[in-house]
């Protein structure tokens, strides 16, 4: 598995071939969500949705192999998309990766300028709650 950096530097050359054009990007953020897998109906439930989001997003975690896997949905396509670019980037990672993890690419892409500020605060909570997960197995690790 490639190193956090290196999946992230990939994120930064894939919207660097779409240049300044902001539909073409939208729709691409889109299309990444569209690959994400299928998330069991029996888990869109109250206590996953992340708070903090404008839309509804779905979270659930696993720990294997002292590894975090992420699994996630959202209502809307950019959302999803979102969510997307976060689990190629944490999921299959060690809690420590994730806590300490420097998401970069998401200014580097210029991703605020893209998304806007009320989706810019709901990948923020994203964000978070992906790293409290990793802060909660840390904790059972450790015991």
């Amino acid at each position: 598995m490639q190193d956090i950096h290196t999946v992230q530097q990939e994120i930064i050359d894939e919207f660097g071939i779409l240049g300044d054009d902001k539909e073409s990007t939208i729709y691409y953020i889109m299309e990444l969500g569209d690959k994400l897998p299928p998330f069991p109906d029996e888990e869109k439930k109250e206590e996953n949705i992340i708070k903090g989001c404008q839309s509804k997003v779905w979270l659930v975690t696993e720990l294997r192999d002292d590894k975090v896997h992420f699994l996630a949905d959202s209502n809307t396509d950019i959302t999803k998309g979102l969510i997307s670019l976060l689990i190629r980037v944490l999921s299959g990672r060690t809690t420590k990766e994730i806590i300490d993890a420097d998401l970069y690419f998401i200014d580097s892409i210029g991703m605020g300028n893209i998304i806007g500020s009320q989706r810019s605060n709901g990948l923020a909570a994203m964000i978070k709650q992906m790293k409290l997960f990793a802060l909660a197995y840390q904790s059972k690790i450790n015991v």
